[in-house]
């Protein structure tokens, strides 16, 4: 359970005013007068205002050391009231600058010389010089310790808070992509496919419906996955399970969406399929999904192919096209090189996230091509995948 440092202050001033007045009562013993009423006010004036401490140390430290030299004067056993003016005195060191917090130490020390010239045969002198200044240097270097531990709490907190800032900011640009990702690919669809309704809605009536069935199913699904991205955003907050991101199995849909497109598509595996870690079949499938829709927006009339190699410690993921457009597309990726084209820097983005490489250009045999290389094993993930693999 935690306490207020108000309340806590507040507790430590009447436990340390109470061991102060059972420790009073030892004075006729020790040679001192016993305390009486006004003996036992003093007490409580040097305990009870520590519960302020925190909120007014120097102004505490003067306090408790007035009352204590009154209480001395007074022909009281000063042992009685020192555990205010050490705990003032490590309050002083532990919030104040170090020229202030050692000023208050010399002033206890000098209250304690008081105290010790004041006890007259009853105590050694050299004693109570030796103990004042042994007690102000321990109380001075402790207090010290207490405010710089305090300097480095507040450090790493601010250092805590601006992490935790680079890690939204990171993951709202994540986001982004994806949201740029789904708008684009879809959109682009559906922008092909609503041209084509038009331009053969009185000539080929079946051809304009297949087209605006084609919207309609690619509209659908842009809806679903900005349903599940929004899903996403909530889970910690009402800690609903989300759905399943994309992977490599739905490359068949988008494969079908630009064949409907009017670009023929084909999709190839190599290798033998396995499952992957759902990030990385995520990042393959955006870098898929933005390649070709870079294909229907900017390639004209082409033939474009999808191959996936799954190797042993790896996945290759190559998006070629070929004929027409192939100029237009080496213009964007030169724009990418510029700071331009979000969509293609996306893909390096991703790339770079799973540790691995793409290669974004046009091929010396003509067309243009993305490959995409991402690490699928543990050990190629942390960067240690041999070069068998």
């Amino acid at each position: 359970m935690r306490i207020r440092p108000q309340f806590a202050d507040a507790l430590i001033a009447v436990a340390l005013t109470g061991a102060s007045a059972v420790l009073g009562k030892e004075s006729g013993s020790q040679g001192w007068d016993p305390l009486d009423a006004w003996g036992y006010l003093l007490v409580a004036l040097a305990g009870l205002p520590l519960a302020f401490r925190v909120r007014a140390p120097l102004a505490v430290l003067l306090w408790t050391h007035l009352v204590f030299v009154v209480y001395v004067a007074g022909g009281y056993w000063p042992v009685v009231t020192t555990f205010g003016p050490m705990l003032s005195l490590y309050t002083v060191a532990s919030l104040c600058a170090l020229r202030t917090a050692v000023a208050c130490g010399v002033l206890m020390v000098g209250a304690w010389i008081y105290a010790g010239v004041a006890a007259g045969p009853r105590g050694s002198m050299a004693s109570v010089v030796t103990q004042a200044l042994v007690f102000a240097l321990v109380l001075l270097r402790f207090g010290a310790l207490a405010r710089r531990s305090t300097e480095l709490a507040r450090q790493l907190r601010r250092e805590q808070a601006e992490r935790a800032r680079r890690e939204v900011a990171a993951e709202r640009g994540r986001m982004a992509r994806e949201l740029h990702d789904v708008v684009a690919h879809h959109m682009s669809v559906i922008s092909v496919q609503a041209g084509l309704a038009g331009f053969v809605f009185a000539s080929d009536p079946p051809t304009a419906r297949a087209a605006l069935a084609t919207i309609s199913g690619t509209s659908a699904e842009a809806l679903e996955e900005l349903r599940r991205m929004l899903q996403v955003l909530r889970e910690a907050e009402d800690g609903a399970p989300a759905d399943p991101m994309p992977g490599l199995d739905r490359i068949g849909e988008l494969a079908d969406r630009i064949r409907a497109g009017g670009i023929p598509v084909t999709v190839r595996t190599l290798g033998t399929p396995r499952p992957l870690p759902p990030g990385v079949e995520l990042c393959a499938y955006r870098v898929v999904q933005e390649a070709l829709t870079n294909v229907l927006k900017h390639a004209g009339r082409t033939r474009a192919e999808v191959q996936l190699h799954y190797k042993q410690h790896e996945l290759t993921v190559s998006v070629i096209n070929e004929g027409e457009g192939v100029e237009r597309e080496g213009v964007i990726s030169d724009r990418v090189r510029t700071g331009g084209g979000h969509g293609l820097i996306g893909m390096r983005e991703r790339a770079k996230l799973y540790g691995g490489s793409i290669s974004i250009g046009p091929r010396s045999e003509g067309g243009f091509a993305v490959t995409l290389n991402l690490p699928t094993s543990a050990g190629a993930l942390s960067g240690e995948e041999d070069a068998s693999g």
